[in-house]
């Protein structure tokens, strides 16, 4: 879905919020657009989920604005705020039936008995448990009390729902349903969605755009598809997805020596005899018969994977890792060539500062 053209829904600028005197976010800046399903990825303690409880109200920042449909929101409490949010622990409340504990943000509300029945019985068909309302959560699996917090969440109509890792308590199988459950639900209901996680699966999955976190900076903001294949630095390259990094030279436009050996690729503007890193996708590698190759390697480690080989070609002293259906025993020698499109060039981060600073859109 094309977002260019649609307008903001939540306006964050400048946002900045410390604990205990250690910086978490640093001056963020991010737009977030109506009916869009955006995740906020990054590792643990990189403040993707600081973000999310700042927008839900649950925390203040230190300097900045949360700007709601053009209306200052950021000293609002999170009940005055036209969203909800589902946690990783559900919270559901044990004395309580599944439709009593879908209810309570209605009966909160003084809505009537007919209307909360209503809404209810709705949002139980949404998340698939029609005629759940009488069990009790403890009864139920974790996937099923997960969809009873979404649905307790979206009875409410907020135009804006935040996730913080809600299938982290899943399994795998549960968690790849889910997934699908919430595109399903985000489409249906036409409300945008937040989404915070620490997987990348679940992010390429998922989203309309994802917001790349480390140490309190935004990497990169893209589509999963531009993210995975046009990565702004080593970090976004390596987090998302596996990669081969690799230090290189830039020798002129269209022209880099990796290894010593010196590969076409498509990027110009890098200047002559310029240090870069390079990224290549695992399955971007094609191994060919030693002589047709770029480079010479040797098939060094070789595993089956069901869908594809993983295998470690040593080469120019570098251990890369490939994935192809072709299988190529350990010992082999083999060539390696790269379609000069699959070659990506990046400048080389000038200090280790630099890994983590703010990406201008």
């Amino acid at each position: 879905m094309d977002f260019s053209n649609s307008k903001p829904l939540i306006n964050l600028q400048n946002i900045s919020k410390s604990f205990d005197g250690q910086l978490i976010i640093d001056e963020l800046d991010l737009q977030i657009r109506e009916n869009e399903f955006v995740t906020l990825l990054g590792p643990s303690g990189c403040g993707k989920t600081t973000l999310l409880r700042i927008i839900g109200g649950f925390e203040t920042p230190d300097t900045g604005k949360v700007v709601f449909d053009n209306i200052d929101i950021t000293h609002l409490p999170p009940n005055k705020r036209p969203l909800n949010t589902v946690f990783q622990k559900y919270a559901l409340f044990s004395h309580m039936n599944v439709g009593e504990n879908i209810a309570f943000g209605l009966k909160i509300k003084n809505k009537s008995k007919d209307y909360i029945a209503g809404k209810v019985a709705y949002a139980l068909k949404l998340v698939n448990l029609d005629g759940f309302e009488k069990r009790k959560p403890d009864t139920l699996s974790g996937g099923q009390q997960q969809r009873i917090a979404i649905a307790r969440a979206i009875v409410n109509e907020p135009k804006v729902l935040l996730l913080d890792e809600p299938l982290g308590a899943l399994d795998l199988k549960l968690r790849q349903d889910m997934q699908y459950e919430l595109i399903r639900l985000k489409n249906e209901l036409g409300i945008t969605f937040i989404y915070v996680t620490h997987d990348q699966e679940e992010a390429l999955t998922m989203s309309d755009t994802i917001v790349v976190m480390n140490q309190g900076y935004i990497q990169q903001i893209g589509t999963p598809e531009g993210i995975y294949n046009e990565p702004e630095n080593a970090f976004v390259a390596d987090f998302i997805g596996e990669s081969n990094i690799i230090d290189a030279m830039m020798i002129e436009d269209k022209l880099v020596e990796i290894l010593g050996a010196r590969f076409a690729c498509v990027d110009t503007g890098f200047g002559r005899r310029t240090p870069v890193d390079v990224v290549i996708r695992p399955e971007d590698v094609e191994l060919v018969a030693p002589e047709a190759g770029t480079i010479e390697g040797v098939v060094s480690h070789l595993i089956f994977k069901g869908v594809h080989y993983e295998m470690e070609v040593t080469a120019g002293g570098f251990e890369w890792l490939v994935h192809s259906t072709g299988m190529f025993p350990v010992g082999t020698p083999v060539g390696i060539k790269v379609d000069p499109f699959n070659i990506q060039i990046m400048h080389k981060p000038e200090s280790e500062d630099e890994q983590a600073v703010s990406i201008e859109e």
